[in-house]
């Protein structure tokens, strides 16, 4: 197999990659080098991949197990950079949207980070996995080289985390 043929089944699953890295590292550099690290190990390794296989939980689990075994994947901190405020301020003037509106959106985003942050990694790569990467059970349980019992098991167990996490945030009808 080629690089060409590398980059046409590789590259469309960057943006997802990465959106997932950036979610599971807390920091858009780490998230970065997550990515780029997990290209060259998939290019690298390219000679094992099973043409007709499903390159999206391959790519996935190759970026699991890098997060996994790296020193930033462990000790991930969130940071807030600047641009994302400046973000804020010209959605604010592109599209009418009032002070509250923003406030009360960075709140909701913020207790949902926080909640998804007090999960163990495995709970919270998992509710990621499956609600932000909208992967089927059988794709996850390919990424994360598990039954797919324990995938039910975990995501039960993950949603009820994030449950109690936001429990207090959460209107009774809802919970």
């Amino acid at each position: 197999m080629d690089r060409a043929f590398f980059e046409q089944l590789a590259m469309p699953l960057f943006d997802q990659l990465y959106n997932h890295a950036r979610w599971i590292t807390g920091d858009r550099i780490d998230a970065e080098d997550l990515v780029q690290e997990t290209y060259a190990k998939a290019l690298k390794g390219f000679a094992a991949f099973a043409e007709g296989t499903n390159i999206r939980a391959w790519m996935f689990r190759i970026l699991r197990n890098t997060f996994l075994t790296s020193r930033s994947g462990l000790a991930a901190q969130r940071t807030e950079y600047l641009e994302d405020e400046v973000g804020n301020a010209e959605e604010a003037v592109a599209h009418a949207v009032t002070p509250e509106l923003i406030l009360m959106r960075s709140q909701n985003e913020q207790a949902l980070f926080a909640a998804l942050e007090s999960l163990p990694v495995n709970y919270r790569q998992i509710i990621l996995l499956c609600e932000v990467e909208e992967m089927s059970y059988r794709e996850i349980a390919q990424v994360l080289d598990v039954p797919l019992g324990t995938v039910m098991s975990r995501l039960s167990r993950a949603r009820a985390g994030l449950r109690e996490a936001l429990g207090a945030d959460v209107p009774e009808e809802v919970r």
